[in-house]
C-alpha cells in the first residue's frame, strides 16, 4: 500500500481528499495535518510515500514545505492540491520536484488519474535497474501528459499506424489480440503488427499473456494495460 499524508488547512477540502483517496485502490491514508508545523511533525514520524499538499497554510506556504521535504525526506513524493494558479508558485513547486499539480476544485477523475500515474511510477522504479531513452521518456512524462501520450518514436514506427494500433488494442482491451489478429484488422503484415505491439510493450502501454502461447497456438496475446 502507498501511504499518504494530507496537509490541508480547509477541513472540507481535507475531507474531500480523504474520501477520494479511500476510493482509489492501492492507497492508505496514514495521517492528516491542518498546518505546516503539524505537517512537519507527522512527516518526521510517519515518513509517508506521498504527501497531498496545499500551498496556502496558516503558518507558512506549502512551497516552503516542499524544500524541507526534499532536504530531509528524499523518498517522499509530493502532489500539490491547491487553489494557487500563479505561475511563480507553480514554477517553484515544479523546481522542487513535485510529481503533479492539481488546481482546486479538483474533479475525482483527475485526482484518480494522478494517483494511478503515481502508482505506475512507483511500480516502474521499484522493478527497473536500468532504462533506455524511450522508457525514461515514458516514466518522466506519463504523469503530466494525456493517457495516449507516446514519446519520440524510434525508426520503423510511424505515428499514424501506431495510433491505429493503440485504438485497436483499446477497443479489444478485455480480450486482447495477437499480432496476427491486429494485422488482419489493420491490413498490415503480422511482422509489422508485432513490431508496433512490441514497441507498445516496451513503453508499458501493453503487456503480453505468456500463457496464451502454451495452449496450442504459438502466437502471444497482447493485452491493454488499464
Amino acid at each position: 500500500m502507498i501511504e499518504v499524508l494530507i496537509i490541508e488547512d480547509d477541513p472540507r477540502v481535507a475531507e474531500i481528499n480523504r474520501r477520494f483517496l479511500e476510493k482509489t485502490e492501492g492507497y492508505q491514508l496514514i495521517g492528516m495535518a491542518k498546518n505546516g508545523q503539524e505537517g512537519l511533525e507527522k512527516l518526521e514520524i510517519m515518513q509517508p510515500h506521498l504527501v497531498l499538499l496545499d500551498v496556502f497554510l496558516p503558518d507558512f506556504k506549502g512551497t516552503e514545505l516542499i524544500w524541507k521535504i526534499r532536504t530531509e525526506l528524499q523518498d517522499t513524493d509530493i502532489i500539490m492540491i491547491t487553489a494557487a494558479g500563479e505561475m511563480d508558485t507553480i514554477q517553484e513547486a515544479l523546481r522542487g520536484g513535485i510529481f503533479d499539480y492539481l488546481v482546486k476544485p479538483v474533479m475525482f477523475e483527475r485526482f484518480t488519474q494522478s494517483l494511478e500515474n503515481y502508482r505506475k511510477y512507483r511500480k516502474t522504479i521499484s522493478q527497473s535497474k536500468r532504462m533506455d531513452q524511450s522508457q525514461l521518456d515514458t516514466l518522466i512524462f506519463s504523469h503530466s501528459a494525456p493517457s495516449d501520450f507516446v514519446p519520440l518514436l524510434p525508426k520503423g514506427i510511424d505515428r499514424i499506424t501506431l495510433n491505429k494500433v493503440l485504438q485497436t488494442m483499446k477497443q479489444n482491451s478485455k480480450k486482447g489480440l495477437t499480432a496476427e489478429q491486429v494485422g488482419t484488422q489493420l491490413g498490415v503484415s503480422r511482422t509489422t503488427a508485432r513490431r508496433y505491439l512490441e514497441y507498445l510493450v516496451s513503453i508499458q502501454k501493453l503487456q503480453t499473456d505468456q500463457r496464451y502461447g502454451t495452449i496450442g497456438r504459438p502466437e502471444r496475446k497482447f493485452l491493454w494495460i488499464s
